[in-house]
């Protein structure tokens, strides 16, 4: 058996000289056509993103005649997609990684009003992400209560079923709400589950009223879980805050203040959102 003083390792011819790499960096290693790429990936926050051959030349400071053979190169390998009116997107094989990106930074911000959220009714708080056709659980705080309302984290939401899946799905465009409940489907979860597409979309117009959504069993037994949309600065909602409550802690008071309490952390996490 070969110890680890055994193995050889080839080394770069300048690992010869300890004193070459500090003085000249790292970068000697770095491709420059990868990093131009790569700056060109970066100027695309997410899939609504549409940028023009000049927006980009613009933000990477690249020249259009050399940005056009990138913009090239990643159209023909699937990392972006050009528009009928010559702009450009980025595609499926990226997209859910950006939206991973930022709903990570988005989860970090509102992190410690999340934790406030919990600690204020002693219940489950928790928050849900749009990831393109589907509705995850993105954060989850959980009570100290023997018995809670549990959120995994990355959980999948019945979007007409549960508060927060309701409270995202409801203020989508028509089309984009298709989608979602067609990829999840409309199965009956409990007795309470409402799986009648005419009564889902009334219950959707009824949430875009009221600014909060409930769930009393439809998708999990045992519980009542209210949930708000939290409006993004450009006027979109990817996420909702919710509180997860049993049955046997919940009475129309308490839940009337939940549901004051929810409303106002919701529109403290959007302020927070306008700097993030």
């Amino acid at each position: 058996m070969k110890t680890a003083t055994s193995v050889r390792r080839r080394r770069p011819k300048s690992d010869n000289n300890p004193g070459h790499i500090k003085e000249q960096g790292s970068d000697q290693y770095i491709s420059k056509a990868v990093s131009r790429a790569i700056d060109v990936l970066d100027c695309f926050a997410d899939g609504s993103t549409a940028l023009s051959l000049k927006e980009i030349s613009n933000r990477t400071e690249m020249p259009e005649t050399s940005l056009f053979r990138v913009l090239a190169t990643l159209d023909s390998r699937g990392y972006l997609c050009q528009n009928a009116d010559g702009s450009y997107r980025l595609t499926p094989k990226l997209l859910h990684g950006k939206l991973r990106e930022r709903a990570d930074r988005i989860r970090d911000a509102i992190h410690p009003r999340l934790q406030a959220l919990s600690r204020q009714f002693d219940e489950t708080a928790s928050v849900a992400f749009l990831f393109e056709d589907h509705i995850a659980v993105l954060a989850s705080i959980e009570s100290f209560h023997d018995i809670r309302a549990i959120n995994k984290i990355g959980r999948v939401l019945p979007p007409y079923a549960s508060s927060m899946g309701k409270a995202i799905t409801a203020f989508q465009d028509c089309s984009i709400t298709n989608t979602i409940l067609e990829v999840y489907g409309l199965i009956k979860r409990t007795n309470r589950t409402v799986t009648d597409r005419d009564a889902i979309y009334a219950e959707f117009k009824h949430i875009r009223q009221l600014g909060y959504s409930c769930d009393r069993g439809e998708a999990m037994e045992g519980g009542v879980c209210v949930g708000a949309p939290i409006m993004l600065p450009n006027g979109k909602v990817d996420l909702a805050a919710s509180v997860s409550v049993p049955m046997i802690r919940m009475d129309e008071t308490r839940e009337q203040n939940i549901i004051a309490g929810l409303l106002a952390a919701t529109h403290d996490m959007a302020e927070i959102l306008k700097k993030v």
